[in-house]
């Protein structure tokens, strides 16, 4: 990725460090993100995708229909 602009810069890496620091799985911590999500049982619904960091990334969730 090649940034044009400092403020464009500035945005991917701050979306880019909210989604490491938040969603990315960490071996350190046995495949778990820092934050941890709930435990979504099949009764919740279907799973959908949730894109994170621009697309590049994807969150799933089990959302009722």
């Amino acid at each position: 990725m090649i940034a044009m602009r400092e403020r464009y810069l500035l945005r991917v890496l701050s979306d880019y460090a909210l989604y490491y620091n938040g969603s990315r799985t960490h071996l350190s911590l046995g495949k778990d993100p820092p934050e941890p999500g709930l435990v979504q049982r099949h009764e919740f619904g279907e799973v959908v995708a949730f894109p994170e960091f621009g697309g590049l990334h994807h969150r799933y969730e089990r959302r009722a229909v």
